[in-house]
């Protein structure tokens, strides 16, 4: 099997250029619409590879819409495991990598699923640092999702809603040490059926730091004995949510040598940052 992206797969035409491109359509739940402009062949498919490694992959037919274009769906129905899933075209013995077009993610800006619903899925298509096409997936069931997140002196708190689930007695955010799983802070969480808030002082984090740097990730019990949910943001159209959202730094004690702020993980799941400034 051929894997360069430079080569042509059998044309039916030249309508098609040498290296597919796809415009892609998401929609509110959370399937996608790739329209690729690719040559003809009888076996074509959009293949998404998890982390571009074959054998874990997802294979989808493509079918002629017009000359030199082909369309593929993934619908919401059809599991796609949490990850990074490189497109590729199938066809005629071929393997080409894709290249993004258009990408309308209008649908996906101002998206609120059912709270009721059992599983929250997420896809977004976005452009490689190389400049290929990839799907961004996500599926939490149940799912907690971070909304604003306000600051007062050396605390913050955040505003969400659950999907999966609801509040009930004894309901609390879990700050956990990664890498100690005996260190976790509780407080209490406030809110009714799926909205929820809690504000988190940075200082107990901050106790006996001893200079090193510390990542506390933040997780949701929904009432007394109920598993804990990591508390994320997926439900908007950005796909890595760490360069975009930026909170601020803020001083956790008088002397000025220990800061605090939150910050979305690579996988868009919220912690928080205590160091040194």
């Amino acid at each position: 099997m051929t894997t360069s992206s430079s080569s042509r797969p059998p044309a039916a035409g030249d309508d098609a250029p040498a290296v597919p491109r796809a415009d892609c359509t998401a929609d509110s739940a959370g399937g996608v619409t790739f329209d690729v402009a690719v040559a003809a062949a009888p076996d074509a498919a959009l293949v998404l590879r998890r982390g571009g490694r074959a054998g874990d992959e997802v294979r989808l037919p493509l079918t002629p819409v017009s000359p030199g274009r082909l369309r593929a769906v993934l619908p919401s129905t059809v599991d796609l495991p949490e990850g990074r899933w490189e497109a590729h075209v199938y066809g005629g013995g071929t393997d080409l990598t894709v290249r993004p077009g258009i990408r309308d993610l209008r649908a996906l800006v101002s998206r609120t699923p059912d709270p009721r619903t059992d599983a929250v899925a997420v896809r977004i298509p976005y452009a490689t640092a190389d400049g290929s096409l990839a799907v961004r997936s996500w599926r939490r069931a149940p799912h907690a999702e971070a909304g604003d997140i306000l600051f007062d002196d050396a605390s913050m708190t955040v505003e969400g809603r659950l999907y999966g689930a609801g509040l009930g007695p004894g309901a609390a955010v879990e700050a956990r040490l990664r890498g100690d799983r005996d260190r976790v802070h509780r407080e209490p969480v406030t809110g009714a059926e799926h909205a929820f808030s809690f504000t988190l002082p940075y200082a107990p984090l901050a106790a006996g730091r001893d200079g090193a740097k510390q990542a506390w990730d933040l997780w949701l019990t929904a009432a007394d004995g109920t598993p804990a949910i990591r508390v994320a943001r997926l439900l908007d159209d950005i796909a890595d949510k760490q360069p975009v959202f930026k909170y601020p730094v803020l001083p956790v004690g008088d002397d000025g040598k220990t800061v605090a702020f939150p910050y979305y993980t690579l996988d868009n799941d919220l912690t928080v940052q205590i160091g040194t400034p």
